[in-house]
């Protein structure tokens, strides 16, 4: 139990259960805050069992069903609280990309509560251009080309920056004050049972499976 804890508000989390987003739970629930996360089966149990185990989360955890692609189905989730943290990703990449993050953003949209809103993005959104030059600091302004992305078929950054810039344009145009985290290689200890795509990379490598 910790009842010493005072809350600090309410915030939700997109895709709890993911490698980044189960670290940022346990870190909101240690700074005193009441976490509702969004998962795709509130009832399995193996794979949020690490979830339940974190200091705080019997008494300031609720894991909710939401989905992606359906509007509206993040509604209950984001309603009343501060903070939204969006870092939950379709398995299918470019137009559910957009759309899912959309959905998250409508319904943020609806909420009175809401003071801000935290976008997991990622690097690629900014790396993949004719004239990348490592020596040269990228910033706010940068931004993939589209062109050649669609060029050289690399998908996944693709999908990443016009979700990105769709993000941005819908917040700008709903006065909701956006920040968007862009990493470039996510790795560490795991919470979730089953390792990241990053993770299991480096431990293939480490095991000669490559």
């Amino acid at each position: 139990m910790d009842m010493k804890v005072e809350s600090k508000g309410k915030v939700c989390v997109t895709g709890a259960s993911g490698f980044l987003a189960s670290w940022l739970v346990k870190r909101l629930l240690l700074s005193g805050y009441h976490v509702i996360g969004t998962v795709r089966d509130p009832g399995n149990e193996k794979k949020l069992a690490h979830l339940w185990s974190l200091e705080g989360a019997r008494e300031r955890l609720q894991l909710v069903k939401a989905n992606l692609m359906e509007e509206g189905s993040f509604d209950g989730a984001i309603m009343g609280c501060q903070g939204v943290f969006h870092t939950a990703s379709p398995a299918e990449i470019l137009n559910p990309a957009i759309e899912g993050t959309l959905n998250v953003l409508r319904s943020c949209k609806k909420n009175p509560s809401l003071r801000r809103v935290v976008v997991t993005s990622s690097s690629s959104t900014v790396r993949a251009r004719d004239d990348f030059d490592p020596k040269i600091p990228l910033d706010e302004s940068t931004w993939s080309s589209v062109e050649l992305c669609e060029r050289l078929q690399v998908w996944y950054a693709l999908a990443k920056t016009l979700a990105e810039k769709a993000a941005w344009e819908f917040c700008n145009k709903n006065s909701i004050d956006l920040v968007t985290v862009l990493p470039a290689f996510v790795i560490g200890p795991s919470l979730p049972p089953d390792l990241c795509s990053t993770a299991s990379d480096v431990l293939g490598l480490l095991e000669g499976n490559f």
